[in-house]
């Protein structure tokens, strides 16, 4: 239950587009609030609660650098995410490959 109470957060935080595209900028290094903001039309604030989001998703972290807080990914939160996407991967693979042997065995002839 806890893992499903964990996920409803992640994938709620991640249903936002700019939040996507918060992640995908922390993805490529630790960002303060400012910049993160810049590529965005939107307030600071408007930005800060974007980020509370990701934070309580446990999808980012705070970290402490002089004054500033610069924001960065936490990458335990995102590969709990991908495991569960993952198991239904493997489960619908698993479907396909069963369809394709079916499809590809020789018919039988039909009793006509």
């Amino acid at each position: 239950m806890v893992l499903e109470d964990s996920l409803t957060l992640k994938f709620a935080a991640l249903a936002d587009p700019t939040r996507r595209a918060i992640l995908l900028r922390l993805s490529r290094g630790e960002a303060t609030v400012s910049e993160l903001q810049a590529p965005f039309r939107i307030s600071q604030p408007a930005i800060s609660k974007h980020l509370k989001v990701l934070e309580g998703a446990g999808l980012i972290e705070r970290g402490q650098a002089a004054q500033s807080r610069p924001r960065r990914l936490n990458h335990q939160a995102l590969k709990e995410t991908v495991e569960w996407f993952d198991h239904f991967r493997n489960l619908w693979n698993d479907s396909f490959d069963r369809l394709e042997a079916l499809l590809e065995a020789p018919s039988e002839p039909s009793k006509d």
